[in-house]
């Protein structure tokens, strides 16, 4: 689970990464949440882009090691951590899964997501001021147009872009989304 930009005082202890974090646990993943370079007791300098690719990279590397005979592959991202994450999507194929958590489209190309290798969930606030609700429907509905995939788009009402009193309802959207996902792979497992 990757957290908001740095240089805006994203860590991994953000509210919404927490949530998340123990939302994905108590479904039997195995989850990591960590700060990028330069934050926190991490070594090194915000690279705003390729240094934290490459530690998520390495956080995904290390997470296999430990977990190899995984059977589903997810990805979480809050604001800018959404960016790094479906950077890693486009490279990692084991991926089969993401969460975009206020994914900033109004401020960092995506274009690089065309065509997008997997299904997952975009959600924002309708009180966003940093990210216009409408940037990432714009997002949301490119992708939806690929075949094979499917993107869900939920706005919570009331929210802004770090859902101050409203992660219990951001937890529960996904919460229900990953329950849904999951229920559809066992189903096709036993087919």
């Amino acid at each position: 689970i990757l957290h908001p930009h740095p240089q805006f005082g994203g860590t991994m202890n953000n509210q919404i990464v927490y949530h998340l974090y123990y939302m994905f646990a108590e479904r039997g993943f195995s989850v990591l949440r960590f700060n990028f370079r330069g934050v926190g007791r991490s070594q090194g300098l915000f690279d705003n882009g390729p240094g934290e690719l490459a530690d998520a990279a390495s956080a995904l590397d290390w997470l296999q090691i430990y977990n190899p005979d995984t059977r589903s592959c997810w990805i979480a991202g809050v604001s800018f951590g959404t960016w790094i994450a479906m950077q890693l999507l486009m490279r990692r194929p084991e991926i089969d899964g993401f969460v975009c958590v206020a994914p900033p489209a109004n401020l960092y190309d995506f274009s690089f997501l065309a065509p997008c290798p997997s299904s997952g969930l975009m959600i924002n606030g309708d009180k966003d001021r940093v990210v216009p609700s409408q940037s990432i429907a714009d997002l949301a509905g490119k992708l939806k147009t690929q075949r094979g995939i499917k993107i869900e788009h939920s706005v919570v009402p009331g929210a802004n872009h770090f859902f101050e009193n409203k992660t219990d309802d951001l937890v529960d959207i996904v919460g229900k989304y990953v329950d849904d996902r999951l229920g559809r792979l066992d189903a096709a497992a036993k087919d």
